[in-house]
C-alpha cells in the first residue's frame, strides 16, 4: 500500500486512516522510528511490563503450576536472596 503524508508544524503527520483501521493504531501509540539511510521504518512500541506477564503465564502453564505454587516459589527464591545477601554482608 502507497500513502502520501505530509509533515505539519512541530513535525507533526498524520498516519491514513485506513492504515490506523488495519494495525489497530490509537491516539497514544508509541512507535520507535528506525533511520535506515534516508527510509524510516516506524515499529510499534510494546509496553514490557504486558508483555512479561504474558510469558510468566505460558510457562507457569507449560509447568502444570497454579498461581498459589508460582507465588509459593517466589516466596521461597526471595527469602533464600535475602538470606544469602545477609550473610555474605556480615562476613565483609
Amino acid at each position: 500500500m502507497n500513502a502520501t503524508i505530509q509533515v505539519r508544524q512541530r513535525g507533526v503527520f498524520t498516519f491514513p486512516s485506513n492504515l490506523r483501521t488495519k494495525y489497530n493504531i490509537k491516539d497514544g501509540d508509541t512507535y520507535r522510528v528506525i533511520d535506515l539511510d534516508g527510509i524510516f521504518v516506524l515499529t510499534p512500541m510494546i509496553p514490557i511490563v504486558p508483555e512479561l506477564a504474558r510469558e510468566i503465564e505460558q510457562a507457569r502453564l507449560e509447568a502444570g503450576l497454579s498461581t498459589e505454587d508460582l507465588l509459593q516459589s517466589l516466596r521461597e527464591q526471595r527469602e533464600h536472596y535475602h538470606t544469602e545477601n545477609d550473610a555474605s554482608a556480615q562476613s565483609e
